[in-house]
Parts: C-alpha cells; sequence; structure tokens
C-alpha cells in the first residue's frame, strides 16, 4: 500500500511539472475564430498588442524583463501568428480591437495598460476609443499615427503573388537599420513574410482605411517611444495623444524593443511606476 500511495505521489508530482513546463494554449474567441494568447507572471496587468505580419515574439525582450512584477499578456491579432484568420475574409481596425477586449475579457484583467507596436498603435488607438473603461495607459513603439483630413502620403504596394512577396520584403528590410543585427533580421524576416498573403493584403488595407480614423484626443496616459527616424510626426501624436511624454532612441530603427532592450525597458519602467505605483 505504501509503496502505492508512493508511486501516485511521484506520478502527481510529474503531472505537475509536465503542467508548469508544457502550459496549455490559450485561446479567446471572435466571431467564431480563435486568437491566441499567453500570460505570463501576476500583478497589474500589461498587454502587448504586435505589428503587421508580426506575432507576439516580437515582445521576447520584454516578457521576461515585466512578468517579474507585472501580469505580462502577449496575442496573435487574427490572421496573425497562431490566430485564426476572420471567419468572413475582412480585416479591420475595429476586428483588431475586438480580438484585443475579448484576452482581456478571457484573462479576467480589469484594466490595464496596452504596448502597441508600429499597426498594433492604430489597434489600441481604436481599443481606447471603444473599450475606453478597461484603459489604463497606452504606449505607442514606432506607432503609426493618422490624422483624419490629411494626406496618408504613402500607397500600400501589391501583396499577393510572388510580386507581393518581393514587395513585402523590400518593405520589411526598410525597416532594418544599424541596430538591427543580422539574427534580428532573420528572426523579423521569417516573422514577417510567414505571415498569410491574405492577412498582409487584408491588415494593410485595414491600417489605412480612413473610415476609422477619428481626431477624437485620447486623454488617458501616453508614453510613446519613437526610433531615430520616428515612423508618426510629433504634431500627429500630440494631436491625437495630448497627455503623451515622447522619446526616441537614438540609434535605433523600427524594431527598437528588440534593438535596444535595454533602453526600452527602462522608458517603460518608469511609465508603469507611475501608472501602478
Amino acid at each position: 500500500m505504501k509503496q502505492q500511495l508512493s508511486s501516485l505521489r511521484i506520478h502527481l508530482v510529474g503531472l505537475a511539472l509536465l503542467t508548469l513546463v508544457a502550459r496549455p494554449a490559450l485561446a479567446a474567441d471572435v466571431d467564431g475564430a480563435k486568437i491566441h494568447w499567453t500570460s505570463t507572471g501576476s500583478g497589474p496587468a500589461v498587454i502587448f498588442v504586435h505589428g503587421w505580419t508580426c506575432d507576439e515574439s516580437s515582445w521576447q525582450g520584454q516578457v521576461p524583463a515585466f512578468s517579474k512584477k507585472y501580469r505580462v499578456i502577449t496575442l496573435d491579432l487574427p490572421g496573425h501568428g497562431k490566430s485564426d484568420l476572420p471567419k468572413n475574409g475582412m480585416f479591420s481596425m475595429q476586428l483588431f480591437a475586438r480580438a484585443v477586449e475579448a484576452v482581456r475579457a478571457e484573462a479576467k484583467v480589469d484594466r490595464a495598460v496596452f504596448v502597441g507596436h508600429s499597426m498594433g498603435t492604430p489597434v489600441i488607438r481604436t481599443y481606447a476609443t471603444m473599450y475606453p473603461s478597461h484603459v489604463a495607459g497606452l504606449v505607442l513603439v514606432d506607432g503609426l499615427v493618422q490624422v483624419a483630413g490629411s494626406q496618408a502620403g504613402f500607397t500600400p504596394p501589391p501583396m499577393i503573388g510572388t510580386e507581393g512577396l518581393k514587395a513585402r520584403e523590400n518593405m520589411v528590410r526598410g525597416m532594418f537599420g544599424p541596430a538591427t543585427t543580422p539574427e534580428l533580421q532573420q528572426h523579423i524576416l521569417k516573422m514577417m513574410l510567414g505571415t498569410k498573403e491574405t492577412t498582409a493584403a487584408g491588415a494593410m488595407t485595414a491600417t489605412w482605411d480612413q473610415s476609422w480614423v477619428k481626431n477624437d484626443p485620447i486623454t488617458v496616459p501616453v508614453l510613446g517611444v519613437y526610433a531615430a527616424r520616428p515612423l508618426a510626426s510629433r504634431e500627429a501624436i500630440t494631436r491625437i495623444f495630448p497627455k503623451v511624454e515622447y522619446h526616441e532612441i537614438p540609434g535605433s530603427a523600427h524594431f527598437l524593443m528588440m534593438e535596444k532592450p535595454d533602453e526600452f525597458n527602462q522608458l517603460l519602467s518608469a511609465f508603469l511606476r507611475k501608472i501602478y505605483p
């Protein structure tokens, strides 16, 4: 009998260790499409939202650092990473915002700081207008900030087929700088060019669709961390986010949180201490 109990204890301990190591994938639901997300750590919530044709691995330099003090949630937007394509094939900023909300609700988080890189900035901007009660603060990471009524100044190239793939690669390589190491370049290229062309085209169209752009100011606390050559103008940023605390990281390019994680993390840490004292 003692031997059987001992074997049972060993078996249960083994199962517990296996559960810790092989944490099951988490998923939320938007219109029948599964949205993949990951939760690490505990405490006040910080939700990280990646950019166009990227995935949650964009935040590999942040998850270990911030999960020591905060509950860090990363996710794959619809059609990206491990998340399903939209069931109706239609992409929009509102859909992306609803995906973020589905993750927040599934995670049982009341309020969070939302961090958005590149296209992730218009996603969290849209989220803040749709679900303001759940927003403690926003962080723009070299994020696109459009102003209604202004000229876009950018015409997306074709995204479909062989020529579309070449155009996508040229766009991605244009995001690199001296601080984007060869290893980072390979990671980013594999991530972004591995995303379905349907997603690349649909998410790009959604980003530049002016129907979602409103000039209503968002007055929650905002941190803006931008590359040495910022993706957005200071005028646009301060117009939409009047309470922004703005920084540029010298020598950085578009993937600054991956290129210079220490500098980025210091700025984000200081901001989070103000939100979650």
